[in-house]
């Protein structure tokens, strides 16, 4: 089995918010991928004392043990009980119900020698490959969906959109979005490789259009998944000012693949 995780910040003068990891069980058998993007909080606060990157540290672990040791949950069950267990850890000391209480997107997915299952909220990316080449992505899109008059300010899209009916759903305090996330299961036999993203590496894609998903996982098989962040941070900093990709909220913003081959 082939794995590689890399993680970049966006800046180095600023934390990296995002988690990944891999977990491989004592087994043997199966496995787990964990991808977080912490969403990078406004300026007037969260109504939290913990930063973002404490958030994802404590919700990454979570995932992490239940994933390996819980195989009698499903991943919806795993999430809920990992965002209660991170919620618990500081729900006496900060406002959980701010709209900005630290918060992220989650990719998960959890292999078996006879199942790959799988689950997304938000906008991180999962690419699922075949033995025989065929890329499968699996979205959260409804930000995409979300009308972008409503995410013109942090304050109309706490009010309007976020964690909101009608609007895009993340991982904060509060269990029950579980039951909002992307998921399935397909045949271990289908899948030869799969590689998780944040936003901030899928911009290749989705922001720069430099290829399909099909090419990006290329990128990554091929080259390793340091080339791909490589090629984003080019890409950036030959558009620093945002001119045409106006759509990214920052120039450079933290970067995370996580890359698995059979």
């Amino acid at each position: 089995m082939r794995t590689e995780v890399v993680s970049e910040p966006g800046a180095p003068d600023r934390p990296n918010e995002d988690f990944a990891g891999v977990g491989l069980p004592a087994s043997g058998q199966g496995g787990c991928v964990i991808v977080l993007d912490g969403v990078t909080p406004p300026r007037d606060g969260t109504g939290c004392l913990h930063s973002v990157p404490w958030f994802t540290a404590r919700l990454g672990g979570a995932l992490t043990e239940l994933t390996l040791s819980r195989g009698d949950l499903t991943l919806r069950e795993i999430l809920e009980q990992a965002i209660g267990r991170t919620a618990a850890a500081h729900v006496g000391t900060c406002d959980l119900s701010h709209p900005r209480t630290p918060q992220a997107t989650v990719v998960l997915s959890r292999w078996s020698e006879e199942t790959l299952e799988f689950l997304v909220l938000s906008d991180s990316v999962l690419l699922l490959r075949s033995p025989q080449g065929t890329v499968t992505p699996v979205l959260d899109d409804r930000l995409d969906r979300v009308p972008r008059a409503s995410l013109a300010s942090d304050a109309i899209a706490d009010a309007t959109v976020r964690n909101k009916e009608g609007g895009f759903f993340t991982a904060a305090a509060d269990p029950s979005v579980a039951a909002r996330a992307v998921t399935g299961t397909v045949p271990r036999a289908e899948v030869g490789a799969l590689a998780a993203l944040t936003d901030g590496a899928a911009r290749w894609t989705e922001k720069f259009r430099e290829g399909d998903w099909t090419a990006l996982l290329d990128v990554i098989r091929k080259e390793g998944a340091r080339a791909l962040v490589d090629r984003v941070r080019e890409l950036e900093a030959a558009d620093r000012e945002e001119r045409v990709f106006l759509r990214r909220s920052k120039t450079h913003d933290d970067a995370t693949v996580v890359y698995v081959e059979w």
